[in-house]
């Protein structure tokens, strides 16, 4: 089932210039919109968890050590 909704003139000129080619849906556009925040955030949650383990692990370095080390 289609559904009509309202977009101001903004962005619809931005969904006019993420298409990918001139036939390209604005119904398209935002499926592949969706697809990518799924990709990223699932992405974002494995990077969070591995970045957990490691602090827990003690395999990270400090800011402090950071600092010294680039001589700031």
């Amino acid at each position: 089932m289609a559904t009509t909704i309202q977009i101001s003139d903004n962005v619809k000129s931005i969904l006019d210039r993420m298409k990918l080619m001139e036939r390209e849906t604005y119904n398209e556009i935002i499926e592949r919109m969706i697809e990518d925040d799924k990709e990223i955030n699932e992405k974002t949650r494995v990077e969070i968890e591995e970045a957990r383990k490691r602090i827990k692990s003690g395999k990270f370095i400090s800011h402090e050590e950071v600092k010294k080390r680039l001589g700031l």
